[in-house]
């Protein structure tokens, strides 16, 4: 019954979007780079559980029958939001590089976090306050892993230029599996102002460098700080390595010279939950918090 309740509402949307011609590779690129769709089954149905989700219709493939499907059907359901089927190589069409799953969600844009709000909400975290900003990233998928991260380990936010880097995308998305609902990403003009105000505001710039004589480990975390980690191919970019109040690397007894950039957000991000929550410990919390301070 939900399966046809979804068939009928489908019938009523009006389809905007059409896929581009089978083998037109430009075309292809383009679909999978706009900020409007959300393909995989975790990051549709994280999307679809936030309570301000901004899907206006969700994609599935026709003939598609799972417990995944139904639950995606259920969600779509309870919030009115039209479910239509389409043919399995509708999809392949536009998301021949990304592993959609057969499910997809549709929406305006990407709705980006205004720069003043996660500001005001990050000077309220205190001495917790963490966020991270990206000098240039420019691989999607990157971008993505990257988020999921962040999110993981509760940061307040990621920051973003908004020229010659990755932006949010099908693929970012994909890649992020709707940890996108629990992290604002804003985009800025100019990173180097924004790191400037962020500094006048008491957070402490710390950059991730390869090259860093201080390690992660010896780095007195439990500050109020903005992570900023460099781009795949350059790092730190120099004007925002001047910015940087202190620069850390990661120790590698492997003799291996440089991390992904995700995995190395990984490793710094466990490292400063780690010592902020041994501090929580030693005044008597017996269960490990997160990074903002809350059980």
């Amino acid at each position: 019954m939900k399966r046809e309740r979804a068939k009928g509402k489908a019938k009523s949307a009006k389809q905007k979007i059409h896929p581009p011609q089978q083998g037109n590779n430009a075309k292809q690129k383009a679909w999978q780079d706009r900020d409007c769709f959300i393909p995989g089954f975790h990051a549709v149905r994280e999307t679809l559980k936030d309570q301000k989700s901004p899907l206006q219709e969700i994609w599935i493939t026709k003939g598609k029958t799972s417990a995944r499907t139904e639950e995606i059907l259920t969600l779509a359901t309870a919030k009115n939001i039209p479910v239509c089927f389409k043919q399995e190589s509708y999809l392949s069409d536009m998301f021949d590089k990304i592993s959609h799953q057969g499910i997809v969600g549709v929406l305006s844009a990407f709705a980006y976090a205004e720069w003043q709000q996660v500001l005001r909400h990050s000077l309220q975290e205190g001495a917790s306050a963490l966020l991270l900003a990206a000098d240039h990233i420019t691989d999607p998928g990157n971008l993505g892993a990257l988020i999921r991260t962040a999110a993981f380990f509760g940061a307040h936010g990621l920051i973003l230029p908004k020229d010659r880097s990755a932006g949010i995308t099908a693929a970012a998305l994909k890649r992020a599996s709707g940890a996108h609902v629990k992290l604002p990403v804003v985009r800025v003009t100019n990173l180097g102002r924004a790191l400037d105000e962020l500094s006048e505001k008491g957070l402490w710039i710390i950059g991730a460098a390869g090259e860093a004589a201080l390690s992660i480990y010896d780095f007195d975390w439990k500050r109020p700080l903005v992570l900023v980690l460099g781009s795949e191919q350059k790092g730190l970019s120099p004007s925002i390595r001047k910015r940087c109040h202190q620069r850390v690397g990661i120790p590698s007894p492997g003799g291996v010279e440089s991390l992904n950039i995700s995995v190395a957000g990984g490793a710094i991000l466990s490292e400063i939950y780690r010592q902020r929550a041994r501090i929580c410990l030693t005044k008597g919390i017996p269960r490990a918090l997160t990074t903002n301070g809350k059980t």
